[in-house]
Parts: structure tokens; C-alpha cells; sequence
């Protein structure tokens, strides 16, 4: 839609095919529903939010940055608010308002939209550039330029199965394997079945293979029935995703990121001085959310009947160890239904980044998150669809209809 739009504001004639049954069925459900449109951060933040290929985007980003989409959906009579970590939303909290916000643009600059329409193939002409797409209900659709934004692999039902990816392929493209990101993880244990649905907030989370850190961050994480999820563990997937294929790795949590191990293990002191006659079961209410009191002691090997006034300061360290450094194991992630976006796509090598055209196929311009390009979440994933987008739509040449 922003490439369609873009290019309709250059005075071109452009033809949007919408494989679904409406528009911007992604953008629905994106944010909960509430369309974290993009992030108000400086540029140096933004882009420390890149995982995949950040020079690549400093084209298209400058060229259509955060405050130039907040200004669009402003002008397009969508108000927009900033909420804590920068993020950008509707002042209606409704996605719907962005969406209508685009469809009024492109009612506004004459673009004509297919519903109900895949494209299936890349038409060439004899000099290999893109002469247009082949469909599933129109048959050839010709155009002088073709831009293509289909979208990863996530959430399939939206549209973005990947099946563009699979014909760019046939067509020369060379497609880095797509993986879930910004996903939940499984675990090895079974701490998920026994937590499930407690939030953690302020904690802190490291992941290692083996030695080898990779992703440490601070935040808010949650237990589902199956392992980890929350803004944290979604962070940590896109790093583990880059650096590991579907393995096993370590997962440690710091229950108390703001004490230092000393000021922990006196603040113990402190609580069992002062429950010195209770079970250790009941004496870390203070220190703990009730429902993982039950599984912080089964891991600590302390036994639950034992008075607090006979705890060993081997126990005790024990303990002040297991709440600093808490070990699970992540055996893999969940899969592209749950993952919010997808890594990997087409070889960003393969396309001009000042114009988004493929060096490939003369003509074809690609855009989005089939391209491997992805950020943390926030609202930076959607800037990168929005700038990319733009970018491919605002580098037609005068002549291309």
C-alpha cells in the first residue's frame, strides 16, 4: 500500500493486488490490534534496533524516516500517540484507522485495486526485465514495473506464506532459508506448565551456546504451557534465530537484576532473621510472586519443611545463586504461525538499496520483509515495511506506468 501509494503520488498509473479478500489484513493484527505504527526514537536508536543488515536500509530509512510516517498518518487523519519505549499508535488504539487511513491515499491518488488476486509468477520480456505478474484470477497483468512486497513467512493466514519467495528463486534470487523471529520459545523443562501465565517483570535474561552469548537484555517475560514468551523472550529470538539453527541453548534469568549478589544475599539474611521460625516454603514472600515460590524451592534442593533458622550458608548461597542465574533450556522456537515477523528472505546483495530494484531482474522492485532485512520489536519492523516501501515506490522513473 505505501508503495503504491508512493508511486500514484509520482503521477503513475499503478495497479495494487491485494491476494486477500481486503487490505492489510497484517497491519489488523499487528500491536494487538492496536498498530504499533512505528517508533519516535533518534535515528542512532533506531538503528541500534536492527538485527538484519542495517546499512542497507540507511537509504530508504532517511528517505522516508519515523517522523515522515508519523507526519503521513497525520495528514491522512489517522492522530497518532507516543507510549513508553517511544512506541507510535493510534490515538483510537484501532489498526482499523490505519488501514483506512492508506486506503483513503490510494482512493485519493486514483490507484486501482484488485482484491481476491495472487500473483503467482513474474512475467519477463525478452530483454529478462519484468514485463508484469501472472495471476491467479486475471491472468497476465503487464506493467512496465513491478514491485513485489509479499511478506515473509508469518502468520500465513494474513497472506505472507513465503510462495514469492520460492518463484524469486526459480528466477535467479538467491533466498537466505526464512525462520521464525520475534518468537516464543520451547523449553526442556517443564516450567511452563508449572507457570503458565505468570508475568516477570523487571528481570533480566541471558542466552548462551555453550559459552558463546547470544542475546543478553533486560525486560519483561511471561510463562505459557509450552516455555517463554513476552517482549524479552521475543528480543532473544531474533538473535538466537541469526545464530542458531533450532538447537539447544542455555537460558539464564536474573530474578533480581537490581541487587548485586552482596545485597542479596543480605537482604536473605534479613528475611530469615526475621521468619527464623518458619518453614522455608513460607519465607519468600517477600522475595518472590507466590505462584514460583513452589518451584524456585523444588530447584533449590532445599527441603520445603526445613525451619529458616536451619539453613546452611551453603543452602542459602545455593539459593542466592539460583535466583541470579537461574538455568533452563531452549530447545527450539515456535513456529511462523506464532512468530511476529520472519529473518532471512531475498539477499539484500541482490537489490539496489537506493532504489529497492532488483539486480537481478531489471524492473522488479522488492520491498518489506521478504527481503531479509528485521528489527527488534517496537514499532521498527513496521518503519522498515513503511520506508522500504515508500523507497520502492517514490524510485520509479517518469515514464513507468
Amino acid at each position: 500500500m505505501m508503495a503504491a501509494i508512493a508511486a500514484a503520488g509520482q503521477g503513475h498509473r499503478v495497479h495494487l493486488l491485494e491476494a486477500k479478500e481486503k487490505l492489510g489484513r497484517k497491519i489488523y493484527i499487528t500491536g494487538k490490534g492496536r498498530c504499533n505504527v512505528t517508533n519516535a526514537c533518534s535515528q542512532e536508536e533506531f538503528f541500534s534496533q536492527i538485527v538484519s543488515n542495517e546499512k542497507f536500509l540507511y537509504s530508504s530509512f532517511y528517505g522516508f524516516d519515523n517522523r515522515a510516517v508519523m507526519d503521513f498518518f497525520e495528514r491522512a487523519g489517522c492522530p497518532l500517540k507516543v507510549e513508553r519505549g517511544n512506541r507510535v499508535f493510534p490515538v483510537s488504539d484501532h489498526s482499523s484507522d490505519v488501514i483506512r487511513a492508506l486506503a483513503k491515499e490510494l482512493d485519493r491518488l486514483g490507484v486501482k485495486i484488485s482484491l481476491n488476486c495472487r500473483a503467482v509468477d513474474i512475467l519477463r520480456q525478452k530483454d529478462g526485465s519484468a514485463g508484469g505478474v501472472l495471476t491467479d484470477k486475471k491472468g497476465a497483468v503487464l506493467a512496465q514495473r513491478v514491485i513485489l512486497c509479499t511478506g515473509g513467512c508469518s502468520y500465513p493466514l494474513t497472506g505472507s506464506d513465503g510462495f514469492m519467495l520460492e518463484v524469486l528463486k526459480k528466477h535467479g534470487h538467491t533466498i537466505l532459508p526464512p525462520k521464525p523471529a520475534l518468537v516464543p520459545f520451547e523449553l526442556k523443562e517443564d516450567y511452563g506448565r508449572l507457570l503458565q501465565g505468570l508475568a516477570l517483570k523487571n528481570v533480566s535474561l541471558l542466552v548462551k551456546d555453550g559459552k558463546k552469548k547470544i542475546y543478553e537484555g533486560f525486560g519483561e517475560m511471561l510463562f505459557t504451557h509450552f516455555g517463554i514468551s513476552g517482549p524479552l523472550v521475543l528480543s532473544a529470538s531474533s538473535f538466537y534465530a541469526k545464530k542458531s539453527c533450532q538447537k539447544e541453548v542455555s537460558a539464564y534469568i536474573d530474578l533480581k537484576p537490581a541487587l548485586t549478589e552482596e545485597q542479596l544475599d543480605r537482604r536473605l539474611l534479613r528475611e530469615f532473621e526475621e521468619h527464623h521460625n518458619k518453614q522455608f516454603k513460607n519465607a519468600l514472600d517477600r522475595l518472590l510472586p507466590s505462584k514460583l515460590i513452589p518451584v524456585i524451592v523444588k530447584v533449590s534442593e532445599i527441603s520445603p519443611q526445613k525451619k529458616v533458622n536451619e539453613i546452611s550458608r551453603e543452602e542459602r548461597r545455593r539459593l542466592l545463586c539460583l535466583m541470579k542465574n537461574w538455568e533452563m533450556t531452549i530447545t527450539k522456537t515456535r513456529g511462523f504461525t506464532e512468530a511476529i515477523i520472519t529473518q532471512g528472505g531475498v539477499a539484500v546483495k541482490e537489490v539496489n538499496p537506493s532504489t529497492m530494484e532488483s539486480r537481478r531482474i531489471p524492473g522488479l522492485f522488492l520491498a518489506g520483509e521478504m527481503l531479509d532485512i528485521d528489527a527488534l520489536t517496537g514499532g521498527f519492523n513496521l518503519q522498515l515495511a513503511w520506508s522500504t516501501g515508500y523507497r520502492a515506490g517514490n524510485s520509479q522513473e517518469p515514464e513507468a506506468t
